[in-house]
């Protein structure tokens, strides 16, 4: 299951993290109602990549909200269906064709803010960019110093039954991942969430992420033994 998540601060103003892929501008219409808050409280869409599932619904978010979408500029080929996959990834390809096809989600629509890795946003008390790239290459997470809070996108997914790294079929640059992994650990953050799990418990996934990081860290010595 994918997330997108709606965070509003003091002000009653929102920042929407991802958009997910069907079904979610009902549940963002109905929870933003809930908050007694307009449209156009939300000031601005934060993509983590732009894989269907989470930049599905951007087109309607924008032109919704009028907020104006952020994300890394390598995922605008991703937003706009365009990416040339090639090898494996030929299968993220056919599947995402396959959901605009069937959903009829995934209209383009442009980047109106390139984001820069370390760049420090003004939402939600401050939301720093931590570019984290392997699963795509502009894949991004979203640190609040406030909170000590790690949105990590895609980097690995949290379920109680499995935590795992997304399947090699979905990942652009696998290569990158193992870097990407050690700067969220290094940026140490109390809680971490991911754009995919089954509660919504930072500390939690935090934990998990570190018992994945040991199974990853015995997997590799185990292959330089063999």
């Amino acid at each position: 299951m994918g997330c997108c998540h709606l965070l509003v601060d003091e002000n009653r103003e929102a920042v929407l993290l991802d958009t997910g892929l069907v079904g979610e501008p009902i549940l963002i219409r109905r929870q933003m109602r809930r908050l007694g808050l307009a449209p156009d409280a939300i000031k601005a869409i934060l993509l983590t990549h732009g894989h269907l599932d989470h930049a599905g619904n951007v087109a309607w978010a924008t032109q919704w909200s009028g907020a104006p979408i952020y994300a890394h500029p390598l995922e605008q080929v991703h937003i706009d269906g365009t990416f040339p996959y090639v090898g494996i990834n030929r299968w993220c390809g056919r599947l995402e064709k396959a959901g605009r096809l069937v959903l009829g989600t995934g209209q383009p629509a442009s980047i109106s803010h390139s984001l820069t890795d370390d760049e420090l946003l003004p939402f939600w008390g401050g939301l720093r960019v931590v570019h984290l790239p392997g699963h795509t290459l502009g894949h991004c997470g979203f640190y609040s110093p406030r909170h000590d809070l790690l949105f990590s996108g895609d980097l690995f997914a949290s379920y109680f039954f499995k935590v795992h790294l997304p399947p090699a079929i979905l990942n652009t640059a696998p290569g990158l991942i193992p870097a990407s992994l050690a700067r969220a650990r290094e940026l140490n953050p109390r809680y971490l969430v991911p754009q995919h799990y089954d509660v919504l418990d930072g500390e939690l996934h935090r934990q998990r992420f570190d018992r994945l990081l040991l199974r990853l860290a015995a997997r590799r010595t185990r292959a330089r033994v063999l």
